[in-house]
């Protein structure tokens, strides 16, 4: 028997299983039609393997299946959390979790499902009335004092996906050691142990009370309300890209005290189809397109749209020439921490405990900020449950006043412990009225830093490299440039290597090695050149890829030289990667 059949023997076993009455009618008709259809790739996509939770909850596309989402790995992911919870908190006389879900078609449904489930085992839920952005989940289970959270969401990813997201009780992504433990426990679930019959009792409805205590928090986050009063009439321009953010992000710019909110109605429409998107990823140009035209229309000051989810920010600049362009992630962080630290300076509002957070990956440029200003900043992997980590073992010590990444997050304050697209959305808005307090415009305001702290340019490529072999070919890869390392990027010498793998840092010039200061491994390798340049090399740990990012440094004199610096910097970038065969 060849391979090929044994796995298709396999996969017809697994699908089969799915006939039992334990399932619902409804997935016993669509696994028969997938088993009695001549072209079997849609059975294997469905039932090759099951579903991993993985450290990040779940994701994948919707439909009958064990390496689906459906409800009955939604209901597994849940019913082990919910025995881990039990297992954790087994002194407690009543566990409670909070539950959110976006705008994906079944959000809903995989919502009050779990809601349904965690009942069952005793557990007291707190269900949004509708959809809500995942921040405003964080900040509630901060909020009702819950063990846990879970939010309904694929965050950017196109509309056959979805995801389930896991909290820990201080609003943050689960991190080690609950991570892998819940894994361990979601894992032994069988679909027959799962309790779908709830006692109802145990579901309590948040709704708009939950918002004005969210909104009111999110108030708290301004740092010059006399220049907004000034600017009242800003003219902003948002989108929530059929996404949970149409309602609260428009309603916490208006706390903040702008009145002049711009939507685009087509994409207000709530839709887990994204009718006007391909993806509804507001890195992606397409994606804020519609809000970019708006945008030249009224004549902007600035334009801002959110992910479905609404935890990550999209912001639209206008430059030299008129044009809107999105700026990337790096600069968003970057205008955040500038903005943050020179306004507290000027607000005379640091006590000398204060700290940022970035991600390693993010520009260095950040680093040169908090140093030059004498703030204390930390270096952690991708992913805000790293920078939330952060925050919880300096709890009382130190105060935590921003953080980010370069993949369009923020989080301004720590009453939300995972990127918050309301509160950044607000909170670019004052610093657009700040900048024009001062005669300058967003635009002019990003050059400014990079005149002040020196100027980079960031890029990022991946490689998808699908199937076992492609794994086999990313994990090569790393082989190689751990063991080959390059001498030279874009005409600068290797100065210094981080292994993230054994955590250890090479100074190549001078032969020392030290120990990076992170509490767990990670398959990154980054280079540092002798003239700034930075390339990280990470393969993604969810999908296929192997991501690069490039950061390149150069040196801008004035503001006429922007345009010529950019190109260098670019070309030096393309450079790079022509060297490294990308």
């Amino acid at each position: 028997m060849t391979k090929n059949n044994e796995i298709l023997d396999q996969v017809v076993s697994r699908a089969q299983s799915w006939l039992s009455e334990v399932y619902d009618e409804e997935t016993r008709k669509e696994v028969k039609r997938m088993l009695e259809q001549e072209d079997k790739n849609e059975l294997i996509d469905s039932f090759y393997r099951d579903l991993e939770f993985g450290t990040g909850g779940l994701r994948g596309i919707m439909g009958a299946g064990s390496n689906r989402m459906n409800i009955y790995t939604v209901g597994a992911a849940t019913q082990g959390l919910s025995n881990y919870l039990k297992k954790e908190f087994a002194g407690l006389e009543q566990i409670k979790v909070a539950i959110g879900h976006d705008c994906r078609n079944n959000s809903r449904l995989f919502a009050e499902k779990s809601a349904e489930i965690f009942a069952a085992n005793g557990i007291h839920v707190y269900l949004f009335e509708d959809l809500r952005p995942t921040p405003e989940l964080s900040f509630a289970i901060r909020e009702l004092g819950c063990q846990s959270g879970i939010i309904l969401t694929a965050s950017h990813n196109p509309k056959e996906y979805n995801g389930y997201k896991a909290y820990w009780e201080d609003g943050s992504q689960i991190v080690g050691p609950h991570d892998v433990n819940i894994i361990a426990e979601v894992q032994k679930v069988k679909v027959e142990d799962i309790q779908f019959e709830g006692n109802k009792e145990l579901i309590e409805i948040l709704g708009e009370e939950m918002d004005r205590k969210f909104i009111e928090k999110v108030k708290t986050v301004s740092l010059a309300p006399e220049i907004i009063q000034k600017f009242k009439d800003l003219k902003i321009v948002y989108t929530p890209i059929h996404g949970t953010g149409v309602k609260l992000i428009p309603e916490a710019l208006r706390a903040f005290g702008f009145e002049n909110v711009i939507n685009v109605p087509e994409q207000d429409v709530v839709s887990g189809d994204f009718p006007t998107v391909v993806s509804p990823n507001p890195e992606e140009p397409a994606a804020m397109e519609m809000a970019m035209k708006k945008g030249l229309e009224v004549d902007a000051d600035v334009v801002m749209a959110s992910d479905p989810d609404a935890d990550r920010i999209g912001v639209a600049v206008k430059n030299d020439k008129g044009e809107f362009f999105i700026i990337n992630g790096n600069q968003t962080a970057l205008l955040f921490i500038y903005y943050i630290i020179t306004r507290m300076k000027e607000n005379k509002a640091f006590e000398g405990n204060e700290f940022i957070v970035k991600t390693i990956v993010s520009t260095e440029k950040i680093a040169e900020i908090a140093r030059k200003n004498n703030i204390e900043y930390f270096d952690v992997y991708t992913g805000f449950k790293y920078i939330a980590e952060i925050i919880r073992d300096l709890e009382g010590q130190k105060k935590y006043i921003g953080g980010g990444e370069e993949s369009f997050g923020f989080m301004p304050a720590d009453f939300v412990r995972d990127k918050d697209a309301v509160s950044s959305c607000a909170l670019m808005a004052e610093i657009t009225a700040w900048a024009k307090d001062q005669g300058k415009t967003l635009f002019e305001l990003l050059q400014d830093v990079y005149l002040e702290y020196g100027y980079s340019k960031e890029k990022m490529k991946y490689i998808v490299r699908p199937g076992k072999t492609g794994a086999d070919e990313i994990q090569q890869m790393m082989v190689d440039f751990r063991t080959n390392p390059p001498k030279s990027l874009g005409g600068g010498l290797l100065k210094v290597v981080k292994d993230y793998a054994d955590l250890t840092e090479r100074d190549l010039l001078s032969g020392e090695s030290k120990k990076i200061n992170q509490k767990t491994t990670s398959n990154v390798l980054q280079f540092f050149t002798e003239d700034g340049t930075k390339i990280s090399v990470r393969p993604s740990g969810t999908e296929p890829k192997i991501k690069f990012y490039f950061e390149v440094a150069g040196e801008l004199r004035s503001r006429d030289e922007f345009e010529e610096v950019e190109r260098l910097a670019e070309q030096k970038i393309d450079a790079i990667m022509e060297e490294l065969d990308l």
